[in-house]
């Protein structure tokens, strides 16, 4: 039978991640919320183009694809429209054949009180104040920032990479190294704390529930050899060793792991992601989330004190 919502994985998406809503959001600036329902109302039938995130949740709704007795994910539609203007969004989400059959529409209201209503474990978002209320209130968000995303018809894998402080885990190392920017005194705390893990952080029940899904895939992959799995995780973080040894400290006692785990020791992250190319790359520092070419989906999570 299908997972009931409260034991999902679910990710609440706003309509301005999911699509491109440049050109209406442009008329709800210089005119107004009645220009901008008429505009909609006008343009119900013209089928939005994808947005930032949407190459990641059509490959988030395949694993329901792969396992469609048990339909372990769900999407959620949190809308700042009314119903009618939120139409055209509906539409084109059936355009594209996405299976995203729960919405809210709050007509002009931020939708973070209701996440935890619908067992949200990350709420993306365009819009910089909602996603940041919801954090100030202990629910996971990120901003989604603007880039050219690739959506590979033939690329079935869904790839998400993470940083770790401020996002995995909490921002408690990494207020002790911006305390005096001491490589050392950081060093020399986590080495003292190396087998005590840290506590989680604003995307921690995210991870968890990703590494259920991973479980899910080695058990379809021992039944059936063939199967493809379709999550690959990364962990990318600035840290370098001794300070590694409390990363896998931490994820050992929550009994989750990543596939591929990268200590750069400040190194440009670019240079990694820019290899492993994932579908979504979630970070606490907004210096950490650009690319070269500007085409790797980009989350910024504004939590703790590297975003006071």
């Amino acid at each position: 039978m299908p997972y009931p919502i409260e034991h999902k994985l679910v990710i609440g998406i706003a309509s301005s991640a999911l699509f491109d809503l440049s050109a209406s959001h442009q008329v709800y600036l210089e005119h107004g919320p009645e220009a901008y329902r008429s505009y909609q109302e006008a343009h119900l039938n013209s089928v939005l183009d994808k947005g930032v995130a949407f190459p990641f949740i059509r490959r988030f709704l395949s694993i329901n694809q792969a396992h469609p007795q048990a339909a372990p994910v769900e999407v959620v539609l949190f809308s700042r429209n009314s119903p009618e203007t939120g139409l055209r969004v509906m539409n084109s989400i059936a355009h594209y054949g996405l299976d995203i059959a729960r919405a809210c529409f709050l007509t002009g209201e931020s939708p973070y009180r209701y996440l935890p209503a619908f067992n949200t474990s990350l709420f993306l978002s365009a819009n910089e104040d909602d996603v940041r209320r919801a954090l100030a209130a202990d629910y996971p968000a990120g901003l989604v920032l603007p880039s050219r995303p690739e959506d590979d018809a033939a690329d079935g894998e869904l790839r998400i990479a993470f940083d770790f402080d401020g996002v995995i885990a909490d921002d408690e190392s990494e207020t002790i190294f911006k305390r005096n920017h001491d490589v050392a005194e950081f060093h020399a705390h986590e080495t003292a704390r190396a087998a005590i893990p840290h506590q989680p952080g604003p995307l921690a029940d995210l991870f968890r529930k990703l590494s259920v899904m991973q479980r899910l895939e080695e058990e379809a992959q021992r039944a059936d050899p063939a199967y493809q799995k379709i999550l690959r995780i990364a962990i990318i973080t600035a840290r370098s060793a001794p300070a590694h040894a409390r990363v896998v400290t931490t994820l050992k006692s929550w009994g989750v792991s990543a596939n591929e785990t990268f200590f750069l020791g400040g190194m440009e992250k670019a240079r990694v992601l820019s290899v492993f190319r994932p579908h979504m790359f979630f970070d606490d520092q907004l210096s950490h989330l650009h690319s070269p070419a500007g085409d790797i989906p980009m989350v910024h999570i504004p939590f703790g004190v590297a975003n006071r």
